[in-house]
């Protein structure tokens, strides 16, 4: 999925214009981006964490030349999968499809277990 592709989704999801969306897409990376650059942890609950890792000075090889390079101490990003998104990842839904209704937020189509309760003693007494 591209930045676009995610735009589009989140228009089409949250009722709104392109523009508005990207603009939340772009506040969202943006401040991602500031928290890591800052230092700070992002958890994401059922989603997973960002954070920064420091990686050391260590000593390479060119791959062309075989020569020795010196590889200078840097901070990478990285994300941690929480258990949720690896548990929705590995399920297969049908055999060969993932779920997709997982992070359903509307809830016009869901019933509560006291309304699928009810339902399920109506149409055992009308049996």
């Amino acid at each position: 999925m591209t930045k676009a592709e995610l735009v589009e989704e989140v228009a089409r999801a949250a009722e709104l214009t392109k523009k508005d969306s990207e603009v939340i897409v772009e506040e969202v990376f943006k401040n991602i981006i500031q928290a890591l650059n800052r230092g700070e942890k992002i958890e994401l609950r059922g989603f997973g964490s960002f954070r920064v890792r420091q990686r050391d000075a260590r000593r390479g090889r060119n791959p062309k030349t075989g020569a020795p390079v010196d590889i200078p101490a840097k901070r990478v990003p990285y994300f941690k999968p929480g258990k949720e998104l690896k548990e929705l990842i590995n399920a297969q839904a049908d055999g060969d499809g993932f779920e997709v209704d997982v992070f359903d937020d509307d809830d016009d189509d869901d019933l509560d277990e006291a309304e699928s309760a009810s339902m399920a003693a109506e149409a055992a007494a009308e049996s």
